[in-house]
């Protein structure tokens, strides 16, 4: 906490011209957001910022963690994680605090002793809500990345119903551990809400398996086996059968075909359908 007389001089250095140095800082920031957002929401942001701002160090504030800074610390809170869901960097959004400090900048000149330290208490105030600021849009930046890489993993992942009874899961690209966790849990959920007794994972478009992966894949069709299907595993390719063998991985009794074709017929056939191939009538 500052003294209540150095309060006073930071809350002075705010508010002998603060409808100027409002109205210079909401410029400043405007230019620097390149027009991406109209200024008159960047108005709405800074405006409740500065008057957050004031009152807090009204409240004698110096330090970013205080109480009396809640506020400031919850609108720099929605003013970060708003820029970065609007896709911009960490400089453009550090601005909206740092910009402050340049504004104030030309009311030094020919400024008393107690200006200029006002200022450079101001100033490492600032340099901590800039910190802050940048603190929380680096965590809403992973949060989004966390939470589209789960979208994605989600939409890589499709269970498609082939017939009445049957699915299949297609897989593509490189598995990992997570990705086959997701495969699990989808594909044994589609069991109950299908119905199915007959369950299939492809593998043709999959690069490679290693022993943790094959070893997700079996726990995923015993699971499927617990709940009364059947898996057939299909598009094993020449390099991961050569590399299930060397890896010692043993698939005991689960029936592996080499294309979803020959899976889908099978399936088929366990279901209780018959298949019948016609040819074709010649005109």
């Amino acid at each position: 906490m500052v003294k209540r007389d150095n309060a006073g001089d930071l809350v002075g250095l705010l508010t002998v011209k603060d409808q100027d140095l409002a109205a210079s800082w909401i410029t400043e920031v405007s230019g620097s957001l390149g027009g991406r957002i109209s200024r008159a929401e960047v108005e709405r942001e800074l405006r409740e910022l500065y008057e957050a701002l004031v009152d807090a160090l009204r409240q004698g504030a110096s330090d970013v963690h205080a109480e009396s800074m809640s506020e400031v610390r919850a609108l720099l809170t929605e003013l970060s994680r708003n820029r970065a869901r609007q896709n911009f960097s960490p400089s453009e959004t550090a601005i909206s605090v740092f910009a402050l400090k340049r504004v104030l900048e030309p009311s030094l000149e020919g400024g008393s002793a107690e200006a200029v330290r006002a200022y450079l208490q101001l100033a490492r105030l600032l340099d901590g809500l800039g910190l802050f600021t940048i603190e929380t849009y680096t965590q809403t930046r992973d949060e989004l990345i966390t939470a589209q890489a789960e979208q994605l993993l989600e939409l890589s992942t499709p269970v498609v119903r082939l017939w009445d009874g049957v699915i299949a899961v297609p897989l593509v690209g490189t598995l990992d551990s997570a990705r086959t966790q997701v495969v699990m849990e989808k594909l044994l959920q589609a069991l109950v809400d299908t119905g199915s007794e007959q369950a299939i994972i492809d593998i043709t478009g999959v690069p490679a398996v290693d022993t943790q992966v094959a070893q997700h894949l079996l726990k995923t069709i015993v699971a499927a086996r617990l709940m009364g299907a059947e898996c057939t595993v299909s598009g094993i390719s020449p390099q991961i059968a050569q590399t299930i063998v060397a890896l010692g991985i043993e698939f005991d009794d689960i029936v592996t075909k080499a294309s979803l074709a020959d899976a889908l017929k099978l399936a088929l056939r366990r279901s209780g359908v018959d298949l019948v191939a016609h040819q074709g009538v010649q005109r």
